[in-house]
């Protein structure tokens, strides 16, 4: 099989099993601010009894409202590891790359190699989509996948100054978060989305289940699942 130079393993974040989500912002300083910082991590099936499932990435980028647009890393390749019989060793990867304003996927097909590290597959095109900015664009395959990549509002809700505040002891006494039943206006402050008009890299990937095998994971409530983590790459 084709295969591209190696990338090594940056990041990873982990979701087990679908209709979950993974979180992690802006506290890698390796890959903070860039393309290789993974921010959130999204499976899940859209819609009841459906046959597909959903991947959602949201790759961290300039995360403060009033900071431009962030651009993909031609250097860093995304892929999302599947794990089909429960041993929490990928059996299934997606891969995507950009190139020139598109981005590239490969898969879903079993690496050539488990773990951090990973080479792009190339004799398993999986589609392309050109990079969106203000407009949203989505390329469906004839094979029933959809594919998206380019900068998303931030899904994430939290006050993270507030936040700082409160872990170094100084928030104010009378903090109250907003909604909460007890706040009055006289409190002392309200609690705020500082991502509220932020933006991330996202990559969406919408495919049909049979794509990704049978499965024999099973989640807290014994559902099957698929297990999955993704993980960025730099070239080496």
């Amino acid at each position: 099989m084709k295969k591209s130079k190696l990338f090594l393993g940056l990041g990873a974040l982990a979701l087990v099993g679908c209709l979950l989500v993974a979180a992690d912002h802006i506290d890698a300083p390796s890959t903070m601010g860039t393309t290789a910082d993974i921010a959130d991590f999204y499976a899940f099936e859209p819609t009841e009894g459906s046959d597909n499932t959903v991947f959602a990435v949201d790759l961290q980028s300039n995360v403060l409202p009033d900071l431009a647009y962030g651009t993909f890393d031609e250097n860093v390749l995304l892929e999302i590891n599947i794990d089909t019989n429960n041993d929490l060793v990928e059996d299934v990867v997606i891969q995507a790359i950009p190139r020139d304003g598109k981005m590239y996927f490969f898969g879903p097909v079993a690496p050539s190699e488990t773990g951090l590290n990973g080479t792009i597959m190339v004799d398993a095109p999986l589609g392309s989509v050109d990079i969106s900015a203000e407009t949203a664009i989505v390329e469906t395959t004839a094979n029933g996948v959809s594919l998206f990549a380019g900068p998303r509002q931030d899904a994430f809700f939290f006050d993270f100054f507030q936040f700082n505040e409160v872990i170094g002891g100084t928030a104010p006494l009378g903090f109250k978060p907003a909604g909460d039943p007890n706040s009055t206006d006289d409190d002392d402050e309200t609690a705020v989305d500082t991502f509220d008009g932020a933006n991330t890299m996202a990559i969406v990937i919408e495919l049909p289940n049979s794509l990704l095998g049978t499965t024999t994971g099973q989640n807290a409530l014994g559902l099957e699942v698929y297990k999955t983590w993704v993980t960025t790459n730099v070239k080496q």
